[in-house]
């Protein structure tokens, strides 16, 4: 009865005019926006690959200058559902997880944030669907020259720049290659070990179980126990204008090149050409062992038709003089970073696992209304129907329990169930 008519009495979000908006859109345009020319292609071998390509996202509806795009990779295992689920509302839930009426700049402060909440609420609602499938994704979106990117599984996105410099933008959350994610699954309640065959011997890669998976992190997997999280690794770039190509692919590419020979296999080529060569140079390497996908973004200055090709004389001079030294022989050098010396700037990167971490603790809350907003489902609530995160496993007596982001019932026993506080439990209704 009390919860009516606090619906009731919630005040209407404050309207900003559109030209208002706009306004502040060409306040804070201070350089021409890059051109976006991309290509596709694909080899299929179980048909678990889509992907995701959507040029013209708009900030602004109806006003052109707030222009995004956004470009992804989903990986299905053990049957299509989640790939298909995840790309077809893992978007719209990361955008409605960012505050509206904001500028360019606090959109793009807000985007890392709201990633992890668009992933964990796409998480939930496809395991509330009782179906047992999973997915890796890596999930880009490029606004100007910043470059933003999500992702979990195995599935990789590698930038090449006009330096010669291939840099790894995600990392891959596979057991047998990522020792933290090991330690984490096991921490949680998890158990890491290869398939015993006759006679006790052990083979093939390290697998989580109960499950079997070969993954650490993934959205969906309703089977497989929740310390297989849906928490993305993100990494936030700004280029140059000079510009860059982002290679994005399933590991159907990346188990037959490393991110050098994939870079190198199609320099100088139109996107279309180049993701099409990737693919041919994949499968002349291993042969088609697991579906193949590859998107090829190339960000180019707006008054050039095509990426120069890199020189290919002294480029390792050129490497370590704009870089410094750097390894490349683990995928899962998180620690890597760009330089922001006339190439790239790293403007944000984190992939801990604890969502706690990666919601932080300035989440806006609007409680004029009597009512809290979920900061990963974005449900509105009251008070009694969940917890802020810093609230501890019961209500917190502190004066300001609520200080911090506030999850309802459902996202907060997602959480404690990722983090080994509870029995893994499917989130399954009728």
């Amino acid at each position: 009865m009390s919860q009516i008519k606090v619906s009731r009495m919630k005040p209407r979000p404050t309207l900003v005019p559109l030209g208002t908006l706009i306004g502040r859109e060409l306040r804070t345009e201070k350089v021409e926006k890059p051109t976006i020319k991309y290509g596709q292609a694909a080899l299929a071998k179980k048909g678990e690959d889509y992907f995701l390509i959507k040029p013209d996202c708009q900030r602004i509806p109806g006003n052109p200058s707030t222009s995004f795009s956004v470009f992804a990779i989903f990986d299905g295992h053990n049957g299509i559902s989640a790939a298909i689920f995840a790309k077809e509302n893992l978007l719209n839930n990361v955008l409605s997880a960012i505050p509206q009426g904001i500028g360019r700049e606090e959109w793009l402060q807000a985007l890392p944030r709201a990633l992890v909440a668009g992933f964990v609420k796409t998480d939930i609602e496809f395991q509330q669907k009782g179906e047992t499938s999973g997915t890796t994704v890596t999930f880009v979106v490029i606004d100007g020259w910043t470059v933003t990117v999500a992702s979990v599984g195995d599935s990789r996105c590698i930038l090449d720049t006009q330096g010669g410099v291939v840099s790894l933008l995600t990392v891959d959350h596979r057991l047998e290659e990522n020792a933290e994610e090991r330690e984490r699954v096991t921490a949680s309640g998890g158990e890491v070990g290869r398939l015993n065959v006759f006679g006790g011997n052990e083979v093939g890669p390290l697998r989580c179980w109960p499950g079997g998976l070969c993954l650490s992190r993934s959205i969906g997997d309703t089977d497989v126990g929740e310390f297989i999280v849906p928490i993305p690794h993100v990494k936030q770039v700004k280029l140059s204008n000079a510009g860059g190509r982002l290679i994005i692919a399933s590991d159907g590419i990346w188990d037959s090149l490393s991110s050098d020979v994939g870079a190198q296999s199609c320099r100088g080529l139109p996107a279309e050409l180049a993701a099409k060569l990737v693919v041919k140079e994949a499968l002349r390497s291993r042969g088609l062992k697991d579906d193949t996908t590859c998107l090829v973004v190339d960000i180019i200055p707006f008054d050039r038709p095509i990426l120069p090709p890199t020189p290919m004389k002294k480029q390792n001079l050129l490497s370590s003089l704009i870089f410094g030294k750097k390894s490349q022989t683990s995928a899962n050098k998180a620690t890597n970073k760009l330089s922001a010396v006339g190439v790239v700037e790293e403007l944000f990167e984190e992939g801990s696992a604890m969502l706690t971490e990666r919601l932080g603790k300035d989440f806006p809350l609007d409680s004029n209304s009597g009512l809290l907003r979920c900061a990963v489902c974005q449900a509105d609530q009251t008070p009694n129907d969940g917890l802020s995160v810093n609230s501890g496993p019961y209500f917190s007596p502190a004066p300001k329990p609520w200080e911090g982001p506030f999850l309802c019932s459902t996202c907060r026993k997602k959480k404690d169930a990722m983090e080994g506080k509870r029995p893994s439990i499917p989130l399954v209704t009728a």
